[in-house]
Order: C-alpha cells, then sequence, then structure tokens
C-alpha cells in the first residue's frame, strides 16, 4: 500500500523560509511525477510545482523564483522549499504522486504567513 506523508508546515512571518518534505511508502513505479498542490478554503486545489522522475520541474506562476521543488529518490522524498514567504501562500499543503496506474495524495500540511 502506498502513503504519502507530508511535514514541516507551520507557521511562519512574511519573508521567511519553510521546507516541506513528503515520503513515500509502499512499492512505487520509477517513473512517476511527484508534486506539491496547494487549497484555502472555498477554493480549489491549485497546483504549486511538479518534478518528473527526470527531474524536469513545472511551477505556478505565483511561485517562480521563491520556491523550489527537488527529490531525493533513494529516500523517496519530494521537498517543497519556500522562501519569500507571503500570506497568500497560506494553506494546506498536499503532495502528490502521479503513476501510469494512479494519482496518490497526502493528508495535507498547514502552511500560515502571518506577522
Amino acid at each position: 500500500q502506498v502513503r504519502l506523508v507530508e511535514s514541516g508546515g507551520g507557521l511562519v512571518q512574511p519573508g521567511g523560509s519553510l521546507r516541506l518534505s513528503c515520503t513515500v511508502s509502499g512499492s512505487i513505479a520509477s517513473e512517476n511525477t511527484m508534486g506539491w498542490y496547494r487549497q484555502t478554503p472555498g477554493k480549489p486545489r491549485g497546483l504549486v510545482a511538479l518534478i518528473t522522475s527526470d527531474s524536469v520541474t513545472n511551477y505556478v506562476d505565483s511561485v517562480k523564483g521563491r520556491f523550489t521543488i527537488s527529490r531525493d529518490d533513494a529516500k523517496n522524498t519530494v521537498y517543497l522549499q519556500m522562501n519569500s514567504l507571503k500570506p497568500e501562500d497560506t494553506a494546506v499543503y498536499y503532495c502528490t504522486l502521479d503513476t501510469v496506474a494512479r494519482d496518490y495524495w497526502g493528508q495535507g500540511t498547514r502552511v500560515t504567513v502571518s506577522s
């Protein structure tokens, strides 16, 4: 059974940094895309960043230059380094694993950017 467990969320002041981690347990296909989405109340879940198994990355425009997604396949872990955080980055962040067979989601970790 595949499980995704996120960590690293919390409260940070505007301009601060956080690093989210998501570790995957279970057997997964080597060819996959991992990513981060976020959601705020009353809004649909939206893409933040993706990284393929070839380490090709894609970011939503609002985080370009501030967030960096990376992966360590030896640890089955994907990271999201978030710098220069803004109040509008406040959301629940979800990790996702996309394989040919199906998608998997984590339980979410809350990020609050506030002074």
